[in-house]
């Protein structure tokens, strides 16, 4: 870490993780940053993948579209994001997220409070029901 006042990230340095739906960057967290509030992550969505129905207990999340054209779940109510896009969601509440173009969709994302030492604290629910059946 640069210092306890912040830190400068090249595109380089990013930590990027890469998952079976796409690619998360991590712009920062506690562990690369020191952030206590804030996680904020550049994450890119394959063509025909999402990543599915899932919560955050006690993080609010704001998703705000780059580029591309995403199926965004807000609990059992959907809506096409495009570029310029965003949507804001409560802590606890399930929501989806899903490329439905042929180009990859980009998003930056960000939640708060940080939690956990990664700062990012999930429940998957995409296998229970009633998410298990709104895309079929």
């Amino acid at each position: 870490m640069d210092n306890v006042n912040g830190k400068f990230i090249a595109s380089q340095e990013v930590e990027r993780d890469h998952l079976d739906w796409g690619t998360v960057g991590w712009l920062s967290r506690p562990e690369t940053t020191g952030a206590k509030d804030i996680v904020a992550m550049e994450v890119s969505l394959s063509p025909g993948y999402g990543h599915d129905f899932h919560k955050h207990p006690d993080q609010e999340e704001v998703i705000y579209v780059i580029e591309g054209s995403v199926e965004q779940w807000l609990e059992d109510k959907k809506q096409t994001l495009n570029a310029g896009d965003s949507v804001f969601i409560a802590a606890d509440i399930v929501h989806a997220s899903f490329n439905v173009s042929n180009q990859p969709a980009k998003l930056f994302v960000t939640l708060s409070p940080s939690k956990g030492e990664e700062g990012y604290q999930l429940i998957d629910v995409y296998d229970e029901a009633p998410w298990n059946t709104l895309r079929s």
